[in-house]
């Protein structure tokens, strides 16, 4: 059975705005159904990066925000600590930043919890006994609230192709742990040929697994713990993904994570994914690119295979724009994320989600 996707394009007029679209769409996937009164809503987002300005406008939450408690619900805005050192590493510099770039009670009208607490060890392990892990391990207030809504800016990854849904709950809701657990077996390679030796990467890497031998980039494998940061910041584009069975890897991994956050969550959980400056990396960093395709509109769904397929779908199937990092597959239909990243098999996240019972590829879109 095919699964609704509702999708909101980004006209507006004057009987309704943008804010009022959103609203909409939350309607459309009954959030009304899913939230008890009294129950505590985990709207998990990304707060966004210092420098970066890409992530999804506070506007926006504030009426998703306004929605839960139309409903009953109580929420709070939430996230959980990053694996790099950066501006959201642990939960002050991640509190201030997320409040720096626009998420303060003032304007989103809710209360921010970090979800793995301080330093990122406050976590619960939630039993799996799937392929890749027995046991993953999710931020604690995450596993603790009632309900879940997935706020997510669809871009580009390096790792997994596209960043959606899937990574927004898979990646964004775990504690350290749990994301070293994910990226651990993925070490990206340097082409010597292509380095110059400018040590951007050395310094950038915050687990000093990278150092200059004879005036060239090289990776130590025992240090390295895969977040593929260093695979953007290469100006010489001289470090690159290493094909082997690693990516793949991380990619069950990940969705195997997401299962893991919406354990007990069956049936109380929505998603949104916002189709908007799309870029072509993380909004982990503290910058993005231009975006590789106009912007798309916002989707909505009560499944999370669905909506990151019909997202995927939705990118490729518009114009890429020659103003930015693309150098191929401009055309309608043809892969936007395979031109940026073509040794990453995005489609393995999405097929293996599927297998495990996540949800469906297999999706009807409905405008709104």
């Amino acid at each position: 059975m095919k699964s609704v996707v509702y999708f909101a394009d980004l006209r507006t007029k004057a009987s309704e705005n943008l804010v009022g679209k959103v609203k909409r769409l939350l309607d459309a996937v009954d959030l009304a159904a899913k939230v008890k009164k009294s129950a505590l809503v985990a709207v998990k987002l990304h707060f966004g990066e210092a420098g970066n300005t890409a992530y999804v406008r506070p506007v926006f939450v504030r009426k998703i925000v306004d929605t839960i408690k139309e409903v009953g619900g109580h929420p709070f805005l939430t996230d959980a600590n990053t694996l790099y050192v950066g501006s959201r590493s642990d939960s002050v510099a991640h509190l201030t930043t997320a409040i720096h770039n626009g998420f303060t009670y003032a304007v989103v009208d809710a209360p921010l919890i970090i979800a793995d607490g301080l330093r990122g060890g406050n976590e619960t392990a939630v039993t799996l006994n799937l392929k890749r892990f027995k046991k993953v391990y999710i931020g604690s207030e995450i596993v603790r609230a009632d309900t879940i809504v997935s706020v997510a800016h669809f871009k580009g990854h390096e790792l997994s192709g596209f960043g959606g849904t899937i990574k927004n709950l898979g990646m964004g809701c775990a504690s350290r742990k749990g994301k070293l657990a994910q990226h651990s077996t993925v070490s990206p390679k340097v082409k010597r040929k292509k380095c110059e030796g400018c040590g951007e990467c050395v310094d950038y890497c915050a687990q000093e697994a990278i150092s200059l031998i004879d005036e060239k980039a090289k990776i130590d494998r025992k240090k390295c713990v895969g977040c593929g940061e260093c695979i953007i910041i290469c100006p010489n584009e001289a470090i690159q993904i290493q094909w082997d069975q690693e990516i793949p890897v991380f990619l069950e991994k990940m969705v195997e994570y997401t299962a893991g956050v919406l354990k007990g969550k069956k049936g109380s959980a929505t998603f949104l994914n916002f189709i908007t400056q799309v870029s072509p990396a993380c909004d982990c960093y503290a910058h993005n690119d231009a975006p590789i395709v106009p912007d798309i509109g916002i989707v909505a769904s009560n499944d999370p295979v669905a909506i990151d397929q019909a997202s995927a779908d939705l990118v490729n199937q518009a114009e890429g724009l020659k103003s930015s990092c693309l150098k191929t597959n401009f055309e309608p239909g043809e892969d936007k994320f395979r031109a940026i990243y073509p040794n990453v098999d995005w489609e393995i996240q999405l097929e293996y989600a599927q297998a495990i019972g996540l949800g469906t590829r297999d999706y009807k879109l409905v405008s709104i």
